[in-house]
């Protein structure tokens, strides 16, 4: 009498097995990059490097330097204004560089939507 689901003998098919062992292979690899780029920093500026955000691989801010010379009292919106660009941008750059990344494990996939 057959079984309902699963393989004859409890034994995978040799090239269902061998795709379980490259998912698994790059598995490990985007966690390595993943790891590898969340240690790396992205940096943007805005009002011509009046404001300068940087920010890491995991999308967080690590530092936010604004010049003197751009810190008005009397136009606080301006700076205001500056400092979001500034931090959307580096956002930006760092899902960029964190989507680079991972397409050069899953490269030669068709996994629409993943990264």
């Amino acid at each position: 009498m057959a079984r309902k689901g699963g393989f004859p003998g409890g034994a995978m098919p040799g090239n269902m097995n061998n795709m379980m062992k490259q998912v698994q292979k790059m598995q490990k690899d985007m966690e390595k990059i993943q790891a590898e780029l969340s240690e790396k920093e992205v940096e943007a500026s805005a009002g011509g490097g009046a404001v300068t955000v940087k920010a890491n691989g995991k999308k967080e801010i690590v530092s936010i330097t604004i010049k003197q010379e751009v810190v008005d009292p009397d136009d606080v919106e301006m700076l205001e204004d500056l400092v979001l660009s500034a931090v959307n941008e580096a956002l930006r750059s760092a899902e960029e560089m964190m989507s680079s990344g991972m397409s050069k494990v899953t490269s030669g996939l068709n996994l629409p939507g993943m990264f």
